[in-house]
């Protein structure tokens, strides 16, 4: 799939918005991401070319394949461009995208042999830094979501491209760089806009005390059922991850911590765990490693100096050291890192420092492993305490 992206000028620096600095009524009613009401909106404006009449609702599959009809606005279509929004409701999570209308442009190709070309717009970032998994140049649009936007389009736009044509789809969000100025986007080297993010495309409130209380109701469950191991893990990704790692643990063992690393170690203490498997990505093995509460990405920035110093203990060369000091993502140097085959001893050594920190900080009964695993939900390699010894 190609795509381009209309370049726009940085966004000057702001301070930082916390999630939580907003006062609001905390609840656990999940919302769509980003990445999900673009979807909606790429699919109704493809329908809008195939019918001549952009529809008021639209049926879209999620990542998740969970089908969801989405209410659809500003449909306008003249046979070769159609137009649609989809205004994103969060849920009780509301973040600085809440209300953003998703807007998507589809003009057909003529003669482009059933190609989808997928476009960032106005209020889409641009990528300028690597370590976030995406093209340098190209729109801040996710990889689930391109696949999830594209396979949406492909079923809406069939008989287009069954036709001999092709379809480009043009992603944009009014308002896109001003709300941009209240995220780390910036920071991360994507300027511009909003990134279009989802990875199942339903969006639940992580920053929430109801999220929080269900990681220590999930464990409470697993004790009551006799379970003396716990796998927590921080998405669905790491959860499969585990999942396939430890086949003879029951469901019940496996629990989603998401950010919240003291409430899962303090209940799996209360709870005389035997034995408590962590899985992780580097991001957040990094931010475990730092000893923190909660490691969502607005609470701190990742520790740079611990992923430095990782890098230079596994052998790094000095000049990619540095840079890795100076980059603003564990992905950069996850990712420059495996090109040198040193990813299993940068995450080696990056859960030996998390083992450390998590004995210190939630002494038990317990002994700990971490599985580290790729961005795929692939585990890269999983290190047992008592190999510290």
């Amino acid at each position: 799939m190609s795509m381009g992206h209309a370049q726009t000028p940085p966004a000057a620096p702001v301070e930082k918005v916390r999630k939580g600095d907003a006062k609001r009524d905390r609840g656990n009613r999940t919302g769509f991401s980003t990445g999900a009401n673009s979807a909606a909106a790429a699919a109704a404006a493809t329908l809008g070319l195939v019918h001549g009449e952009v529809p008021p609702q639209v049926e879209c599959v999620l990542p998740n394949t969970q089908r969801v009809r989405f209410n659809i606005t500003e449909g306008w279509t003249d046979g070769q461009q159609a137009r649609a929004v989809s205004i994103k409701d969060a849920g009780d999570d509301p973040d600085a995208t809440n209300g953003a209308h998703l807007t998507a442009l589809v003009e057909r190709l003529p003669g482009a042999a059933g190609q989808i070309v997928l476009r960032g717009g106005p209020g889409v970032g641009t990528v300028t830094k690597a370590g976030l998994g995406l093209d340098v140049g190209g729109p801040a649009i996710n990889p689930v979501p391109q696949r999830n936007i594209t396979d949406n389009v492909r079923v809406a736009g069939a008989p287009i491209l069954a036709a001999g044509d092709g379809l480009a789809v043009t992603i944009s969000v009014p308002g896109g760089e001003e709300m941009a100025k209240k995220t780390l986007n910036a920071r991360l080297g994507i300027l511009g806009g909003i990134s279009i993010l989802g990875t199942t495309g339903i969006v639940r409130p992580y920053s929430t005390a109801a999220f929080r209380a269900s990681v220590v109701q999930a464990v409470d469950v697993a004790a009551r059922q006799g379970q003396t191991s716990v796998v927590f893990t921080t998405g669905g990704r790491t959860e499969k991850c585990a999942m396939r790692c430890f086949p003879e643990l029951e469901e019940s063992c496996f629990v989603q911590m998401g950010d919240f690393v003291k409430a899962a170690f303090q209940t799996a203490v209360k709870h005389r765990m035997e034995r408590v498997i962590v899985g992780a990505m580097v991001g957040k093995l990094t931010k475990i490693a730092q000893g923190l509460s909660v490691t969502h990405a607005w609470k701190e920035e990742v520790d740079r100096t611990l992923i430095a110093e990782a890098a230079a203990e596994i052998g790094a060369p000095p000049d990619l050291v540095e840079e890795i000091r100076a980059a603003e993502t564990a992905r950069f140097a996850a990712e420059r890192l495996a090109e040198l085959d040193l990813a299993v001893a940068f995450h080696r050594a990056l859960a030996v420092r998390a083992i450390r920190s998590l004995r210190a900080r939630y002494p038990g009964p317990h002994r700990l492993t971490i599985m580290a695993c790729n961005f795929e939900g692939v585990p890269i390699v999983t290190v047992e305490e008592h190999e510290l010894d």
